[in-house]
Protein backbone atom coordinates (compact mmCIF):
# COMPACT_ATOMS: atom_id res chain seq x y z
CA UNK A 1 0.00 0.00 0.00
CA UNK A 2 2.72 2.47 0.93
CA UNK A 3 4.57 1.71 -2.31
CA UNK A 4 1.40 2.43 -4.27
CA UNK A 5 1.01 5.75 -2.44
CA UNK A 6 4.64 6.61 -3.13
CA UNK A 7 4.18 5.88 -6.83
CA UNK A 8 0.84 7.72 -6.96
CA UNK A 9 1.96 10.90 -5.19
CA UNK A 10 3.75 12.61 -8.14
CA UNK A 11 0.82 11.86 -10.44
CA UNK A 12 -1.66 13.26 -7.92
CA UNK A 13 0.44 16.41 -7.58
CA UNK A 14 0.63 16.77 -11.36
CA UNK A 15 -3.14 16.28 -11.71
CA UNK A 16 -3.71 18.85 -8.98
CA UNK A 17 -1.41 21.37 -10.67
CA UNK A 18 -3.16 20.88 -14.02
CA UNK A 19 -6.61 21.25 -12.48
CA UNK A 20 -5.62 24.25 -10.35
CA UNK A 21 -4.07 26.06 -13.30
CA UNK A 22 -7.20 25.42 -15.37
CA UNK A 23 -9.48 26.42 -12.47
CA UNK A 24 -11.23 23.05 -12.58
CA UNK A 25 -10.49 21.44 -9.22
CA UNK A 26 -14.01 20.06 -8.61
CA UNK A 27 -14.34 18.73 -12.17
CA UNK A 28 -11.06 16.88 -12.00
CA UNK A 29 -12.02 15.51 -8.60
CA UNK A 30 -15.24 14.07 -10.02
CA UNK A 31 -13.53 12.72 -13.14
CA UNK A 32 -10.70 11.14 -11.13
CA UNK A 33 -13.24 9.63 -8.75
CA UNK A 34 -15.08 8.07 -11.67
CA UNK A 35 -11.87 6.73 -13.23
CA UNK A 36 -10.76 5.37 -9.84
CA UNK A 37 -14.04 3.51 -9.35
CA UNK A 38 -13.75 1.98 -12.82
CA UNK A 39 -10.09 1.03 -12.32
CA UNK A 40 -10.89 -0.57 -8.94
CA UNK A 41 -13.59 -2.80 -10.46
CA UNK A 42 -12.12 -6.32 -10.84
CA UNK A 43 -13.50 -6.83 -14.35
CA UNK A 44 -12.26 -3.44 -15.53
CA UNK A 45 -8.88 -4.03 -13.86
CA UNK A 46 -8.48 -7.26 -15.83
CA UNK A 47 -9.36 -5.42 -19.02
CA UNK A 48 -6.99 -2.52 -18.24
CA UNK A 49 -4.16 -5.00 -17.73
CA UNK A 50 -4.76 -6.75 -21.04
CA UNK A 51 -1.78 -6.35 -23.40
CA UNK A 52 -3.97 -5.78 -26.48
CA UNK A 53 -5.82 -2.83 -24.94
CA UNK A 54 -4.81 0.37 -26.71
CA UNK A 55 -4.25 3.79 -25.19
CA UNK A 56 -7.36 5.35 -26.77
CA UNK A 57 -9.57 2.47 -25.62
CA UNK A 58 -8.24 2.70 -22.07
CA UNK A 59 -8.82 6.45 -21.98
CA UNK A 60 -12.34 6.01 -23.39
CA UNK A 61 -13.10 3.45 -20.69
CA UNK A 62 -11.80 5.62 -17.84
CA UNK A 63 -12.77 9.11 -18.93
CA UNK A 64 -16.41 9.72 -18.19
CA UNK A 65 -18.37 10.50 -21.32
CA UNK A 66 -19.61 13.59 -19.53
CA UNK A 67 -16.12 14.74 -18.46
CA UNK A 68 -16.80 18.10 -20.13
CA UNK A 69 -19.93 18.46 -17.99
CA UNK A 70 -17.95 17.45 -14.89
CA UNK A 71 -15.53 20.26 -15.57
CA UNK A 72 -12.64 18.15 -16.83
CA UNK A 73 -11.26 18.63 -20.32
CA UNK A 74 -8.86 17.24 -22.90
CA UNK A 75 -6.05 17.63 -20.36
CA UNK A 76 -7.75 14.95 -18.27
CA UNK A 77 -7.74 12.53 -21.21
CA UNK A 78 -4.06 13.36 -21.80
CA UNK A 79 -3.38 12.68 -18.11
CA UNK A 80 -5.06 9.27 -18.38
CA UNK A 81 -3.01 8.59 -21.51
CA UNK A 82 0.17 9.38 -19.59
CA UNK A 83 -0.88 6.95 -16.86
CA UNK A 84 -1.53 4.32 -19.52
CA UNK A 85 1.87 4.89 -21.14
CA UNK A 86 3.62 4.54 -17.78
CA UNK A 87 1.50 1.52 -16.76
CA UNK A 88 0.10 3.39 -13.77
CA UNK A 89 -3.65 3.00 -14.40
CA UNK A 90 -4.00 0.60 -11.42
CA UNK A 91 -2.88 3.51 -9.20
CA UNK A 92 -5.97 5.58 -10.03
CA UNK A 93 -7.70 4.93 -6.65
CA UNK A 94 -4.61 6.16 -4.78
CA UNK A 95 -4.12 9.08 -7.16
CA UNK A 96 -7.75 10.11 -6.69
CA UNK A 97 -7.47 9.95 -2.89
CA UNK A 98 -4.25 11.96 -2.80
CA UNK A 99 -5.69 14.49 -5.25
CA UNK A 100 -8.71 14.99 -3.00
CA UNK A 101 -6.41 15.55 -0.02
CA UNK A 102 -4.48 18.21 -1.95
CA UNK A 103 -7.74 19.83 -3.04
CA UNK A 104 -9.14 19.97 0.49
CA UNK A 105 -5.87 21.39 1.76
CA UNK A 106 -5.86 24.10 -0.89
CA UNK A 107 -9.49 24.96 -0.16
CA UNK A 108 -8.70 24.96 3.58
CA UNK A 109 -11.30 22.28 4.34
CA UNK A 110 -11.04 19.57 6.99
CA UNK A 111 -12.99 16.33 6.61
CA UNK A 112 -14.30 14.91 9.86
CA UNK A 113 -16.14 11.66 10.48
CA UNK A 114 -18.41 11.59 13.50
CA UNK A 115 -19.26 8.05 14.58
CA UNK A 116 -21.91 7.74 17.28
CA UNK A 117 -23.90 4.95 18.92
CA UNK A 118 -27.15 6.33 17.49
CA UNK A 119 -27.97 8.72 14.67
CA UNK A 120 -27.25 12.29 15.71
CA UNK A 121 -29.78 15.06 15.10
CA UNK A 122 -28.83 17.67 12.51
CA UNK A 123 -28.58 20.37 15.18
CA UNK A 124 -26.02 18.35 17.13
CA UNK A 125 -23.97 17.71 13.98
CA UNK A 126 -23.99 21.45 13.26
CA UNK A 127 -22.83 22.12 16.81
CA UNK A 128 -19.94 19.66 16.36
CA UNK A 129 -19.14 21.21 12.98
CA UNK A 130 -19.00 24.70 14.53
CA UNK A 131 -16.73 23.51 17.35
CA UNK A 132 -14.37 21.82 14.89
CA UNK A 133 -14.35 24.90 12.67
CA UNK A 134 -13.33 26.99 15.67
CA UNK A 135 -10.64 24.49 16.68
CA UNK A 136 -9.08 24.11 13.21
CA UNK A 137 -9.75 27.60 11.86
CA UNK A 138 -10.98 26.04 8.61
CA UNK A 139 -14.18 24.97 6.96
CA UNK A 140 -15.27 21.50 8.05
CA UNK A 141 -17.11 18.79 6.11
CA UNK A 142 -18.81 16.39 8.52
CA UNK A 143 -19.72 12.81 7.67
CA UNK A 144 -21.93 10.98 10.15
CA UNK A 145 -21.81 7.25 10.84
CA UNK A 146 -23.46 4.94 13.37
CA UNK A 147 -21.65 2.22 15.32
CA UNK A 148 -23.86 0.67 18.00
CA UNK A 149 -20.83 -0.96 19.66
CA UNK A 150 -19.81 2.47 21.00
CA UNK A 151 -22.64 2.12 23.56
CA UNK A 152 -22.94 5.91 23.91
CA UNK A 153 -21.13 9.13 23.03
CA UNK A 154 -19.18 9.66 19.81
CA UNK A 155 -15.78 9.38 18.15
CA UNK A 156 -14.63 12.26 15.95
CA UNK A 157 -11.93 11.47 13.41
CA UNK A 158 -10.56 14.58 11.70
CA UNK A 159 -7.40 13.59 9.85
CA UNK A 160 -4.57 13.27 12.36
CA UNK A 161 -6.81 14.07 15.32
CA UNK A 162 -9.14 11.53 16.92
CA UNK A 163 -11.38 12.59 19.79
CA UNK A 164 -12.85 9.54 21.54
CA UNK A 165 -15.79 10.56 23.68
CA UNK A 166 -17.50 7.19 23.43
CA UNK A 167 -18.59 5.16 26.42
CA UNK A 168 -16.77 2.14 25.03
CA UNK A 169 -13.55 4.21 24.80
CA UNK A 170 -13.96 5.42 28.38
CA UNK A 171 -14.51 1.84 29.60
CA UNK A 172 -11.43 0.67 27.69
CA UNK A 173 -9.33 3.44 29.25
CA UNK A 174 -10.69 2.60 32.71
CA UNK A 175 -9.87 -1.08 32.18
CA UNK A 176 -6.32 -0.20 31.12
CA UNK A 177 -5.87 2.03 34.18
CA UNK A 178 -7.18 -0.63 36.56
CA UNK A 179 -5.00 -3.32 34.98
CA UNK A 180 -1.85 -1.31 35.64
Amino acid sequence: MSQALTLARPYARAAFALARDAGKLPGWSDALGFAARVAADPQAAALLGHPRLGRDDAVALLAPAVSEQLGADAAFADFLGLLFDNRRLPLLPEISGLYDELRLESERVVKAKVTSATALPAAELESIKAALKKRFGREVEVEAAVDESLIGGAVIDAGDIVIDGSLRGKLDRLQTTLAQ
